[in-house]
């Protein structure tokens, strides 16, 4: 289906790790420090990297094994899972690292009257200390963590969670992402879907995804939208609620 653009659409829904935030230190440190507790070496954190997706149980269940595809004995992985969790939460805010541009491309579309929601797999306990520290909650009218909804991405139904609470019709949204699983949410869901190039995307090429855009970063991103929403005029950044 072609896309015109400026594209028309009333809400932006942000995803969090790889496209608004560099976290694969963090991830990765976290990762390691649950693979030495266990007894097990430590991995590259570019092999790591590959391993982003789908939620925390997944990385772990991935970094256990070494494989997208082979899952670890359930005993380890009861094991391994709260000792991740809680090497995460030690790092979770130490280095909040921006993607260049990202607060400025955010800024535009916030002033822009558009409603934002940050769409994430993360679970809420690390997504909103995380959003904190990296100063864009205030941004954000809604935050959709990983345990929000039943489902995560690349599920619709967080997506289509925000639809209900923001009060429009799917295809009024576009979400921005770095992976297949933003990129199959966002269709499933009936959404626009813009890609950036430079998140995780489980170590595979996100521009060879037919997105309606591959974007560089956030303000192009946000030069490429236009807001129908003719009530909602200029803002500047407040707390808002998390759900």
């Amino acid at each position: 289906m072609r896309v015109n653009f400026p594209l028309e659409v009333r809400a932006v829904l942000i995803d969090l790790d790889g496209t608004m935030l560099d976290t694969i230190h963090d991830l990765a440190e976290a990762a390691n420090g649950m693979r030495l507790a266990l007894g097990m070496e430590a991995l590259p954190a570019e092999r790591i990297k590959t391993f982003v997706g789908k939620g925390i149980a997944n990385l772990v269940k991935r970094t256990l094994t070494g494989s997208h595809n082979i899952d670890p004995d359930p005993a380890l992985f009861d094991r391994a899972l709260p000792e991740y969790e809680r090497q995460y939460m030690a790092v979770l805010t130490r280095d909040v690292l921006h993607f260049p541009g990202v607060e400025d491309g955010i800024r535009l579309m916030h002033d822009a009257g558009f409603l934002l929601a940050c769409v994430t797999n993360k679970a809420e306990r690390f997504t909103l200390p995380l959003l904190a520290a990296s100063g864009l909650r205030p941004y954000f009218d809604l935050v959709v963590s990983g345990d929000t909804t039943v489902r995560k991405k690349p599920d619709p139904e967080p997506l289509l969670y925000a639809a209900a609470k923001f009060g429009v019709k799917p295809d009024e949204m576009v979400l921005i992402g770095d992976s297949v699983n933003d990129f199959e949410a966002a269709r499933a869901a009936g959404c626009h879907v813009f890609i950036v190039p430079y998140g995780y995307n489980e170590g595979r090429d996100a521009t060879a995804l037919p997105a309606d855009a591959i974007v560089a970063g956030l303000v192009e991103a946000a030069n490429l939208l236009k807001n129908t929403d003719t009530k909602r005029g200029i803002r500047r950044p407040q707390q808002r609620s998390t759900h």
